[in-house]
């Protein structure tokens, strides 16, 4: 019984030191962590306050401590641990940045590869009836490919960032003349895009996603067809890309499907509220998706 106690009483010793010890390095932190003009407030206030409750002594001796310790050790201690703040903080900002890369990457994958498995189909049926139109989409397939992977792999290695508008644009025509293949008389297409506004950011496979979102809900249930229209300009500061068509209208084309609220994804992880995906119903009929982002001359501007 006896032995019971003195292992119960060690065990509150070893306890009670392992808080007071704790409490310690609390203290030390906070010492070392304190303005001066705070602290200079905290000794005042000891003072005013152990005058009130008759305990000036260790008031005195709290405030020699302190001032002991913060002139001693605080310097030293100070700097660590703001050493370690800003080692952790980095540390975060840097999962923060690998989970919007993880993000981008996911987002970037969800676009739609349909019209990839369309085209090779597309090649195998016109090798039995038009070899040489079949040749020519072959071509053009040929162009897109080696206009899409480079930048979807410059844009995985970059966050998603990493694309021109002039790029996107030689994509973009690439992608427009399988389609034409594809639908015929029914697909028309313009451009309108400044040269000057070439070399200006805009992240990959955006336009794309819009032209695609335009051809199958806005072109491709309208029997007779239709007009894209690319077209870009700056307005203040700000980018303007749209893609127009003249299709079935806006009920039917500017629903939420996977494309836009990627894109809508995108944009909020790359400028956050500094973009936007706009979408109107113009008066003549079909539909314009804008994307509106911060202009920049060139990608290093």
């Amino acid at each position: 019984m006896a032995a019971v106690q003195i292992n119960r009483a060690l065990d509150f010793v070893r306890d009670a030191m392992r808080e007071a010890g704790a409490l310690w390095w609390r203290f030390f932190d906070w010492l070392a962590l304190i303005e001066w003009r705070q602290l200079y407030l905290v000794w005042f206030l000891s003072f005013v306050a152990g005058l009130f409750v008759n305990l000036v002594e260790p008031a005195i001796w709290f405030i020699l401590v302190s001032f002991g310790v913060k002139v001693l050790a605080g310097g030293k201690r100070r700097a660590e641990l703001l050493a370690r703040d800003a080692s952790s903080k980095a540390d975060v900002a840097n999962l923060e940045r690998r989970l919007t890369e993880a993000q981008m990457a996911t987002l970037q994958a969800q676009v739609e590869p349909h019209f990839l498995f369309n085209t090779l189909a597309l090649i195998g049926q016109l090798i039995e009836t038009d070899p040489k139109e079949a040749a020519r989409v072959h071509g053009h397939l040929i162009e897109y490919l080696r206009a899409s992977l480079p930048q979807m792999r410059g844009a995985m290695g970059k966050g998603g960032t990493g694309g021109t508008l002039g790029k996107q644009v030689e994509l973009s025509r690439a992608y427009l003349a399988i389609m034409q293949a594809r639908m015929k008389e029914r697909l028309q297409v313009r451009f309108e895009v400044p040269d000057f506004l070439g070399s200006a950011p805009f992240p990959p496979m955006m336009l794309q996603t819009l032209i695609e979102n335009a051809i199958k809900h806005g072109l491709e249930p309208k029997v007779a067809g239709g007009t894209i229209v690319v077209r870009s300009r700056v307005e203040g500061a700000t980018l303007h890309v749209d893609v127009l068509d003249d299709g079935v209208g806006f009920n039917l084309h500017a629903g939420s499907g996977v494309g836009l609220a990627n894109i809508r994804e995108r944009l909020a992880l790359l400028y956050g509220t500094s973009a936007e995906l706009v979408i109107e119903a113009p008066a003549t009929g079909g539909a314009c998706v804008s994307i509106r982002l911060p202009y920049r001359m060139t990608e290093d501007g």
